[in-house]
């Protein structure tokens, strides 16, 4: 079956209740002169309430009112906040760079909106220490506290151990800030065309005078 309202002659009823076209309740008229009101008003004749007794039809550019759902559709999916698990895997003897690195990337991660499943990989003898792993999971968690709390406490997993870590910030506030943010650096550089460059003017090395 078609998801499309009938409209005008596609009606097969012998009445309707008629809304006009701005809401107002004009009752229950015959078909005939229902769409013979569509005519005058040059709008369309929608049945908007098929299973009501009789119909429920209204007055209306259909053709605009499509157009008009279409848009609001597209905006609600341009809009819409999906919660994304990023993963992030860390050996249990990391050296201090590479957990510098990696949590910076679940402080992005978190920053975003996202949670972030954290996985401790244990190879060979390290299986038999999984304290190093648990102690390595409780201080990213305290690292982050403060963008992010844990959802799923350390658990292992054959020859991992998992946790998961949730976002205080919602995935709209983010996407929201990060929207903010983006006009106000387009504000800053429509108001200030010159600073960029003047900038990296300045940060550019002077030139060394040529040798004789």
């Amino acid at each position: 079956m078609s998801a499309e309202p009938r409209i005008n002659d596609r009606i097969r009823v012998p009445e309707v209740r008629l809304v006009g076209p701005s809401g107002e309740q004009v009752g229950i008229v015959p078909l005939a002169k229902a769409l013979e009101l569509a005519q005058e008003y040059d709008l369309d004749l929608v049945e908007v309430a098929a299973n009501a007794r009789p119909p429920v039809c209204k007055l209306m550019d259909y053709g605009k009112f499509k157009y008009e759902s279409a848009m609001k559709a597209r905006e609600a999916r341009k809009n819409q906040a999906h919660t994304v698990i990023k993963e992030m895997k860390l050996r249990p003897k990391i050296d201090p760079h590479d957990y510098d690195t990696k949590k910076g990337h679940v402080v992005r991660f978190l920053k975003q909106g996202d949670k972030v499943k954290i996985t401790i990989m244990f190879r060979g003898r390290e299986q038999s220490r999984p304290e190093l792993g648990y102690r390595l999971l409780q201080r990213l968690a305290e690292d982050v506290q403060d963008l992010g709390f844990v959802e799923s406490n350390p658990k292992q997993d054959g020859r991992n151990m998992i946790m998961v870590l949730g976002p205080h910030k919602k995935k709209t506030e983010a996407m929201a800030e990060a929207r903010q943010a983006q006009e106000a650096r387009k504000a800053d550089a429509k108001a200030n065309p010159g600073r960029s460059q003047n900038t990296a003017d300045a940060e550019a090395p002077a030139e060394e005078p040529a040798e004789a």
